[in-house]
């Protein structure tokens, strides 16, 4: 009964939409405005679970069609070997130690901090996040998720205080499958499967926000990728309408803890254990709503004018025996090394970026801001260090070698990464007051050369005692100034 009572309110939601944007209207539509801006992410995704990236088990042929369309990098890296962290990265072209987002819940966007959402909107965009935030918390008035509680503001920074329109917005993680719920006894393990009466079921604790603060509940029973992206469209195909340049955040859960995927989903990977079913299965689905998601940018005339990015936010989660692979690099998520910070990227942009390219320019989460300032003709007129690096010129296929190295930093490890050799550290330096108060004090120093051993198996530091000195040196200046920026002088 009850799931029947859901199906009738999807259908519902969809004859809404329908009537809202009937499809005629949207077969009209001309994006001739400044370039449309979409910032897709998954969650815990490994470099190694795509089919663009090589997988012959799980199954995105949307992406891997998408990939065929536009970009692949073969090194793109995300800020931080953990979710919250690359998240800021993202929209403020920074490392997180600049700010306090040391790690997955801690900490939060400030307000002198300066969004992508904020300065797009001055340009005249309207602006919309759909998913996980996990940049501060959504409510001071219940418990919700992680950090969310009564009366606590301390962390309090939803995305529509961060510059954002619309938002349809979780705080932090939610299952994958029925994204407000849990079957009775299962909170806190890897995985379970979906039930169909939610009379089993209990609340796991978290809530959908919209932009007005308020709870959402309507339409999300079911895959959660397709109840994020039965907002985030609606949100495209009214700015196509109105003609309006939109800068778009979807920022998927899958297939983040805990993985549950639909029985159709469950089924395509029968021949494995219950674990990889339903994580395999969950990632599929997130495929099918990219496929979903590009389809309607055609649809409303301004797939060309879209620039349209996908990465993941961290290395796969778990050990080597859990269902998501780095491939051959090593480490996974929590890690400095390969794995835990080399991930799956894609950018299509039909307008400017030729079909069928790849590239092996080393880039990061925090040159999302500069590159989309440089499209878009805008600038960052506060005077603040910036980590990232415009990417225009590897959109046109121009050799092109980064002249900013990549540094990490996470826990008692820190890398630094340029075109071909890595830096990598572990031990000493805690967090950025250490770092200011000179406390760092090396334990290892490892060098690996990129280019000849990416699974980094071969530490040469002893071999080129200039380049780890070299680089020891860079990665401590640059450490200095996020400890510099975290005591809020950028400010």
């Amino acid at each position: 009964m009850i799931n029947a009572i859901g199906k009738a309110l999807t259908l519902l939601f969809t004859v809404t939409l329908i009537s809202q944007f009937p499809c005629t209207a949207l077969a009209q539509a001309k994006d001739t405005n400044p370039p449309n801006i979409i910032l897709m992410m998954a969650d815990d995704l490994g470099w190694g679970d795509t089919g663009f990236n090589g997988n012959k088990i799980i199954q995105t042929p949307h992406l891997d069609t998408m990939a065929q369309a536009g970009l692949k990098f073969n090194r793109f890296y995300s800020a931080a070997p953990v979710c919250s962290p690359t998240r800021g990265s993202c929209i403020t072209g920074r490392h997180p130690f600049r700010y306090g987002i040391y790690f997955a819940n801690t900490g939060h966007m400030k307000a002198p901090e300066i969004t992508l959402a904020e300065l797009l909107k001055k340009k005249g965009y309207r602006t919309g996040h759909f998913g996980k935030w996990h940049l501060g918390t959504l409510t001071t008035e219940v418990k919700d998720a992680n950090r969310g509680k009564p009366g606590d503001d301390k962390h309090f920074s939803p995305p529509w205080k961060n510059g954002f329109d619309v938002c349809f917005s979780t705080e932090s993680k939610v299952p994958t499958w029925d994204p407000l719920l849990c079957p009775k006894n299962e909170k806190g393990k890897h995985w379970w499967n979906a039930v169909d009466n939610q009379a089993d079921a209990i609340p796991y604790g978290t809530h959908y926000w919209n932009e007005k603060g308020e709870s959402i509940t309507e339409n999300t029973r079911g895959d959660d990728s397709r109840v994020i992206m039965d907002r985030a469209i609606p949100f495209i195909e009214q700015c196509a309408l109105d003609k309006k340049s939109f800068f778009t955040i979807i920022w998927f859960h899958a297939p983040h803890l805990p993985v549950v995927a639909g029985p159709k989903y469950v089924k395509m990977y029968q021949e494995h254990d219950s674990f990889s079913q339903h994580y395999f299965g969950c990632i599929t689905a997130l495929d099918e709503q990219v496929g979903r998601l590009r389809q309607a940018l055609k649809d409303t005339g301004v797939a060309d004018n879209t620039l349209l990015c996908f990465c993941s936010d961290n290395g796969p989660e778990g050990s080597d025996k859990a269902p998501g692979t780095a491939a051959n690099f090593r480490g996974r998520k929590r890690s400095l090394y390969e794995g835990g910070v080399r991930v799956p990227a894609l950018i299509e942009w039909p307008a400017k970026i030729k079909a069928g390219s790849v590239t092996e320019f080393p880039a990061v989460t925090s040159d999302y801001l500069p590159t989309i300032l440089e499209i878009v003709g805008a600038s960052l007129t506060a005077n603040r260090p910036i980590d990232g690096v415009s990417l225009v010129p590897v959109f046109s296929g121009k050799k092109y070698e980064r002249q900013t190295p990549i540094g990490f930093q996470t826990g008692n490890m820190s890398a630094l990464s340029d075109n071909r050799y890595k830096l990598y550290r572990a031990g000493g330096q805690k967090n950025a007051k250490a770092v200011k108060e000179k406390q760092a004090k090396p334990v290892t120093l490892e060098l690996y050369d990129l280019l000849a051993d990416p699974g980094e198996t071969n530490n040469i530091a002893g071999k080129h005692p200039e380049i780890v000195a070299s680089m020891l040196k860079q990665l401590i200046a640059w450490q200095e100034s996020c400890a510099e920026s975290d005591a809020e002088k950028d400010y």
